[in-house]
């Protein structure tokens, strides 16, 4: 390996302990509902009018062509080329209305704000997602392996899931706001 992978790796592998120690270092509220009701009751987090996909079935598999119609250059190379967008750059890393974040690719849900937490990173982050709607796989693209986490619909890449999280999951689900789509409940003040 030459000098320069070298210090890159080190350098990435030196700013993910910071953010694992950042990650763990912030508190959470105590989650007033079991976890299984977070994961399974999310759909009290919708308006009526909401557009959501609710299933990961069936399946969004359109061409590169028909996405790139659909999906600004940003979301585009977040969601089909697994690029990462810069930190502190999305504006969802403050939403904290009540409301479920979706897909930008296709509209499925994902998350919701009770699964929501500031992790200090930069990023929207998240201690467990609705079952089911996410898919994931191991990447390696920064030497050391890590879980790489996808839309279970249309297959668009959202982040990485690491092992530094609050309670009670201890996850930390690292998502690009731009590739999610904020959908307030009924009723939340904007």
């Amino acid at each position: 390996m030459n000098r320069r992978r070298f210090t890159t790796a080190l350098g990435a592998v030196s700013t993910l302990a910071l953010f694992a120690h950042r990650a763990t270092a912030q508190t959470m509220k105590p989650a007033s509902r079991t976890l299984e009701l977070v994961r399974t009751d999310w759909k009290g987090f919708l308006a009526p009018e909401a557009r959501v996909v609710l299933a990961p079935t069936p399946a969004d598999r359109r061409h590169n062509d028909e996405w790139r119609k659909v999906l600004s250059r940003e979301q585009y190379h977040v969601l089909r080329e697994e690029g990462t967008e810069p930190p502190g750059t999305s504006p969802l890393n403050h939403e904290k209305r009540p409301g479920v974040f979706a897909c930008a690719g296709c509209g499925l849900a994902l998350f919701t704000t009770e699964m929501k937490f500031d992790s200090g990173t930069g990023w929207p982050s998240f201690f467990t997602s609705i079952p089911g709607h996410l898919a994931t796989k191991r990447d390696f693209k920064l030497i050391l392996p890590r879980t790489e986490y996808h839309c279970a619909r249309c297959g668009g890449h959202h982040g990485h899931v690491f092992r530094d999280g609050p309670p009670p999951t201890a996850e930390r689900y690292c998502n690009n706001g731009v590739a999610l789509r904020f959908v307030p409940a009924a009723g939340a003040a904007s």
